[in-house]
């Protein structure tokens, strides 16, 4: 096994109807299952939890790679995550969009820094293979 860097958890109780709280606290909301679209602005959900955690690590990445390869950038990642019906077992599986905006770089340049924030990101690498995961790159 790999050196451990970092630790961190989360509880969660009451499952989709419940509350879920970090280690040390900042997280601390209430969850509840959508209808639709519909997102309840009292509660969250784990959709919603994992596309802040993967935007976050994929922009971190994206930076990481853009000072990598020397070029300035500014950029925002939007993760959009999906909560799709799974025909294999009749249960639930995870889509996600990326959806990457890159400021200070032309369009080919933006899609190369995102390809290697992709390889990169540890969240990119725990999906990989298991959910599908695509990429909308935007050089501005």
């Amino acid at each position: 096994m790999a050196d451990k860097v970092f630790t961190t958890s989360a509880t969660a109780s009451g499952g989709r109807e419940g509350q879920v709280k970090s280690d040390n606290g900042v997280i601390n909301v209430g969850l509840t299952m959508p209808s639709g679209d519909d997102i309840p602005s009292d509660a969250s959900n784990p959709e919603q939890l994992f596309a802040s955690g993967y935007a976050a690590c994929f922009d971190g990445a994206l930076n990481l790679m853009a000072k990598k390869s020397k070029e300035e950038i500014d950029s925002e990642t939007r993760a959009e995550v999906s909560l799709l019906k799974d025909p294999s077992d009749n249960g639930f599986q995870l889509g996600v969009k990326l959806h990457v905006t890159v400021k200070g770089v032309d369009q080919s340049t933006a899609e190369q820094l995102v390809e290697k924030a992709h390889e990169f990101c540890p969240y990119s690498k725990a999906t990989r293979g298991n959910v599908d995961v695509s990429l909308e790159v935007a050089a501005k």
